[in-house]
């Protein structure tokens, strides 16, 4: 049975992490399919230049990677001195490269003055967008997810590229 992930990263024992994450379904994450003669070469731009967007974003180094095939392997340093350093303005700044933000945050990010309730809203949002920029499962979420709509987008499917979630190992 699967654990929960919180069980299985503790940043307070290390900070490195081992993780891999693997095709499903005999796809290609790069390389030839010797059957139906497609190379897949360009894939792994897709996943190098997403790693790097990423790891400008997160709080998390990227020691060492490997892109295989059919899986890939990366080695991640989750860097807790650095979000720590960071104000609520960067982080809330961070954070909305990835996604869209919420009506207050748009409002504050155009330069409004929040009130004092949006200020607690704010200071609500920077702390749970901190923990989330040194979570390796938010990392690997918006690595995996982006390549696999990529994927199937090419391979004109739908459903899972990747084989469950990632596995990671200290």
């Amino acid at each position: 049975m699967a654990k929960p992930r919180s069980s299985l990263i503790s940043l307070a024992d290390t900070p490195f992490y081992h993780c891999i994450s693997r095709c499903v379904r005999r796809s290609f994450l790069c390389g030839e399919d010797k059957v139906s003669g497609q190379c897949f070469d360009h894939r792994k731009l897709w996943l190098v230049e997403r790693i790097k967007k990423l790891a400008a974003i997160f709080c998390i180094d990227i020691a060492a990677y490997a892109i295989m095939s059919n899986h890939y392997h990366l080695v991640l340093r989750v860097n807790t001195d650095l979000a720590k350093s960071l104000s609520d303005d960067d982080i809330l700044l961070r954070w909305t490269t990835l996604y869209q933000p919420s009506f207050i945050l748009s409002r504050y990010l155009a330069g409004r003055k929040p009130s004092q309730s949006e200020q607690l809203v704010l200071a609500s949002l920077a702390k749970q967008y901190r923990e989330r920029l040194t979570s390796i499962s938010w990392f690997m979420r918006n690595l995996n997810e982006f390549v696999a709509r990529q994927a199937n987008f090419e391979d004109k499917c739908t459903g899972r590229f990747w084989e469950g979630r990632f596995k990671s190992q200290a």
